[in-house]
């Protein structure tokens, strides 16, 4: 008898345990659902670079937003869109931003606003890259930003924010702007301009 128990007893018991094993284990691999972050300005800074005769001038733009979409555990298949603000360009040189301003250079009456909208956005660890369509002076052309993701913190008011930096390099002529003079044979402003942001955004 007691050996017809025990083993009875061992069925039930192996009978029973895939279905408890099966509640205990199955834990869902599905991504996260998108969240969006507000890109914060006071915190972040949108800044280009390039040559002037033998030397290099540095600028940036005062008034841009943003926002990205992405599952919060990973940046990879999300979504970055940037508009900015064109005539808020700033070289710490007043008539130098007014000629920067003017039909010669980005032509802000006709296009006050640069946008920049991601198509692939990666994530590796801290490596980041952004494949994506940068709109300026009327003409949209594909370019690739790289950097480094800082992650995720939680501020001391309770917002959870991210921040990375990326960087490209484009030739403005590409973008219709060509305006340029030679002197003694060196051009008095570069065709590749040098693109960096840093951003911090804000959880919404």
């Amino acid at each position: 008898m007691r050996p017809t128990i025990f083993l009875a007893a061992a069925a039930a018991a192996a009978a029973a345990t895939p279905a408890a094993a099966q509640t205990i284990t199955q834990v869902s691999t599905a991504p996260k659902a998108p969240v969006t972050w507000t890109i914060d300005p006071v915190h972040s800074e949108l800044t280009f670079r390039v040559r002037h005769l033998l030397g290099r001038v540095n600028g940036t733009f005062g008034e841009w937003k943003g926002s990205i979409v992405a599952d919060p555990a990973m940046l990879s298949a999300g979504q970055a869109t940037i508009e900015v603000n064109v005539a808020s360009i700033d070289t710490r040189n007043a008539d130098r931003d007014k000629h920067l301003r003017s039909a010669d250079f980005f032509d802000v009456e006709k296009y006050p606003t640069m946008t920049f909208t991601s198509r692939r956005l990666v994530q590796d660890g801290q490596k980041l890259r952004l494949e994506g369509d940068l709109t300026l002076h009327g003409v949209t052309k594909p370019v690739v930003l790289t950097g480094a993701y800082a992650g995720k913190i939680t501020d001391p008011w309770g917002k959870e924010r991210l921040a990375f930096e990326a960087s490209t390099t484009i030739n403005r002529k590409d973008f219709g702007l060509t305006w340029s003079k030679v002197q003694e044979g060196v051009a008095l402003v570069g065709d590749e301009v040098e693109i960096s942001v840093a951003l911090e955004a804000v959880r919404n």
